[in-house]
């Protein structure tokens, strides 16, 4: 299997006011590709500043990120907005929706930012709708959709660019427990087919559906199963 992800002694400092913060202290990971973990923490392990990190949405105070066998920990802000376009798909517990736009519309979205033409646009966006059960809900409003139809929306505009990575954070957040499932099951099929699932969450059931779990604690990695 091939490195996707190296962390190489990664530390996160926040400085409010006086007081110094190190919210991730020395944090060194290595996930190949193909791969599907769950980061797990309590609240102030520093579970998020490294997804954050992860997603090239922050960058560490010092260390080394590869992504894809290229450093990201040094990019400038525009870089790390087209690394994160291209290598990363999100999904965030709240969806993170376009409320005007349509299902198709939102889906469509990474490839509008790349550049892709209409045409090739539209058809990308229907083919992992119906990868991800919608195919009948296309034109259909955020509001217009159930918790999880929406979020399954959110996983397929994180589908559409063909990411390197998908990063899910705490995706069953707002979701009742059998359509936390329905997620679950799409997660598990979606890593059946060759992709890399970063899963944070703060709960155990869910984490186990992964294949590899790593929990941290006071912003250093406590076990790696």
């Amino acid at each position: 299997m091939s490195t996707l992800i190296e962390l190489k002694d990664i530390t996160k400092i926040y400085k409010i006011g006086d007081i110094t913060l190190a919210a991730l202290n020395g944090v060194s990971l290595k996930i190949n590709k193909g791969e599907y973990v769950a980061l797990m923490g309590p609240s102030g392990s520093g579970k998020s500043t490294l997804m954050n990190i992860l997603g090239c949405l922050d960058t560490p105070s010092s260390g080394s990120y590869l992504l894809n066998g290229k450093y990201v920990s040094e990019r400038s802000e525009r870089e790390l907005a087209a690394i994160r376009n291209k290598e990363i798909g999100f999904v965030f517990q709240s969806f993170n929706l376009l409320p005007r736009q349509t299902a198709l519309e939102n889906v469509q979205l990474p490839l509008v930012y790349a550049g892709i033409k209409k045409d090739d646009r539209i058809t990308r966006a229907e083919e992992v709708m119906m990868q991800v059960g919608l195919s009948d809900r296309q034109t259909h409003k955020p509001n217009e959709l159930s918790g999880g139809q929406r979020q399954r929306v959110a996983v397929a505009r994180a589908l559409v660019n063909h990411p390197s990575i998908i990063l899910a954070d705490e995706p069953t957040g707002n979701l009742d427990s059998k359509t936390s499932t329905e997620i679950m099951e799409l997660f598990e099929a979606i890593h059946q087919a060759g992709n890399t699932i970063i899963l944070v969450t703060h709960e155990e059931d869910i984490a186990q559906r992964a294949r590899r779990i790593v929990r941290m604690r006071d912003g250093v990695i406590e076990s790696d199963t």
